[in-house]
């Protein structure tokens, strides 16, 4: 593996790395640093919508309000260059909490849920960006 490949792919798990943060921090501009402007993001597998960098802020802010704690893990990306792009698979898990305050076991309005962010990214004057996310949903739980 080349020097410039190896630096590819550690900038590329740090954009993964932003994506969690942006989302668990409610810190929505974060996401300017993870995704293009023209970035296409689809969360419909999961009974979200599909839409730009800036649709899918705003709908975050909205719809992540009533979980104020969060915490999402993205495991060990595939990352495959092709012309130029970079195309990326990632598990993730994620938990939504209802409160961030100490609650008894069994409380309701916990959401676990767990799939695959598939991205496509490209290198751009302020590093690598993805240009397409779509989640892949393969099971939720609620209680």
């Amino acid at each position: 593996m080349e020097t410039q490949e190896i630096a590819d792919r550690l900038e590329i798990t740090g954009l993964l790395a932003r994506y969690t943060h942006a989302i668990d921090s409610g810190r929505w501009d974060l996401l300017d640093d993870v995704f293009s402007p023209d970035a296409v993001i689809d969360y419909t597998s999961s009974g979200g919508i599909r839409g730009t960098r800036d649709d899918v802020k705003a709908w975050l802010a909205d719809v992540l309000a009533h979980w104020p704690a969060r915490l999402h893990l993205v495991g060990a990306a595939y990352i495959d260059f092709q012309d130029g792009e970079a195309r990326v698979s990632a598990p993730f898990t994620d938990t939504l909490a209802p409160t961030r305050e100490m609650v008894a076991v069994g409380t309701e309005g916990f959401l676990h849920g767990g799939g695959w962010y598939h991205h496509r990214m490209r290198r751009t004057p302020d590093g690598w960006r993805s240009t397409e996310l779509v989640e892949e949903q393969s099971w939720r739980t609620a209680r």
